[in-house]
């Protein structure tokens, strides 16, 4: 992502409450394999990129947007171009590409990133084959470049508890943040701040060379946060790094420094076949892999229904789902309307960003509409909620932190 260190302050503690492998299920699995999959009331985002540049109408009309405006992560003085951002033929198939390039300084130094127009993606599986590259396409070998696939919420404020980020992977071929070369993370936010530089993450880690396609797959469900590359799981994060609101999807390519630079201009690239994400839904990656060839063996290059398919509930007396790890219900975020009524609002504090809270505890609140604590009332009123564990910063109706007991 956007920072600039990996160091973590934080790890998973034996102190720090995890759900087991029978605990309350926030999102269902999904069976797929055919474009027709989409086509059920879970909600689906797919796009193999077949634009034709940065400015074709349609990649914005389809939610995406090429970075253009300064700062960081990177190079202090770096240019963001959307002219850096562009949809070459690779293999047949249309890919994002994006260039970065560098000279050594900061006014000669170009990033590039795409990112997502809407803050909506939360509980379910994010998906993406992306290229990463070991050396330049041109130019001097050897800088700290990062290649990266990630989603993120605006930080507001120094140590924002709510803020939530995944970083899928940063590919680091050449090292950096000390670090010698090739490296792989995947790192999962709680918060942080810029200065003094202060960090609360966790993360996984691979010291080996990515050069080449990866599909690359995240579930977000269950108070974890499990971490795939080629099918082959890298990582499983949980407690209070489990993401508390939704987020944007992004990719960039950017230079941590110009510290190794030698020589002129050095061009590197990063490209990215197609992405995909399934609201509420646990895929495993073979799935992932199935359903986005169903697309394209279907002739569909884009499709959106995330929000305008309803909340992926298995209907009642429906057949388990095949790749279900436990039994399914409806996702916090859209709670049944069958949820009894609630019977001890009165007797419940109101919920509280900064405040810590245990298993079994109750609160009452009215989420918000966006995901956002700090913006407006989604206007459903005030639910009560019960911990289903150790929380804080998790705002009930937007996380599987909370069970709703019911309109107050």
């Amino acid at each position: 992502m956007s920072i600039g260190k990996r160091r973590s302050l934080a790890t998973v503690a034996a102190g720090v409450a995890l759900l087991g492998a029978g605990g309350a299920v926030a999102v269902t699995a999904a069976t797929v394999g055919t474009a027709a999959a989409a086509a059920n009331n879970c909600g689906y985002l797919f796009d193999d990129f077949n634009y034709s540049s940065s400015s074709d109408p349609t990649l914005t009309s389809h939610g995406w947007v090429p970075r253009t405006y300064a700062g960081g992560p990177g190079v202090p003085g770096a240019t963001w171009s959307a002219n850096s951002i562009t949809f070459p033929t690779n293999g047949g198939q249309k890919v994002l590409q994006l260039q970065a390039s560098t000279d050594g300084t900061g006014g000669g130094t170009n990033q590039a990133e795409l990112y997502s127009s809407q803050k909506r993606y939360f509980e379910g599986t994010y998906a993406s084959r992306v290229r990463f590259t070991d050396t330049p396409v041109s130019g001097n070998d050897g800088d700290h470049i990062n290649e990266t696939f990630f989603t993120i919420s605006p930080l507001n404020g120094n140590m924002d508890p709510t803020y939530s980020e995944l970083d899928i992977s940063e590919y680091l071929p050449n090292g950096g943040w000390g670090e010698q070369g090739p490296i792989n993370y995947q790192t999962t936010w709680y918060t942080y701040q810029a200065e003094p530089w202060v960090a609360d993450n966790v993360h996984s880690e691979q010291r080996r060379s990515f050069d080449g396609w990866h599909d690359l797959v995240v579930t977000v469900a269950n108070g974890h946060v499990i971490y795939y590359i080629d099918g082959v799981q890298m990582g499983d994060h949980s407690g209070k790094f489990y993401p508390r609101q939704t987020m944007t999807i992004n990719w960039n390519l950017w230079f941590i420094d110009t510290a190794a630079h030698t020589g002129g201009m050095s061009t590197y690239i990063q490209q990215v076949d197609w992405v995909l994400f399934a609201k509420n839904q646990v895929l495993t990656p073979a799935q992932v892999t199935s359903q986005a060839g169903a697309y394209r063996s279907a002739g569909n290059a884009f499709t959106d229904t995330v929000d305008s398919a309803g909340p992926c509930v298995t209907p009642t007396g429906s057949a388990t789902p095949t790749t279900s790890a436990s039994p399914s219900k409806s996702p916090s975020a859209s709670p049944s309307v069958s949820t009894p009524p609630a019977t001890s609002c009165n007797a419940a504090p109101e919920w509280s960003i900064g405040a810590v809270y245990n298993t079994g505890q109750t609160v009452k609140h009215e989420k918000s509409k966006y995901g956002d604590p700090n913006g407006p009332a989604s206007g459903q009123g005030k639910h009560l909620w019960r911990a289903k564990w150790w929380t804080q910063g998790s705002e009930p109706g937007w996380t599987a932190n909370w069970e709703d007991l019911g309109h107050c």
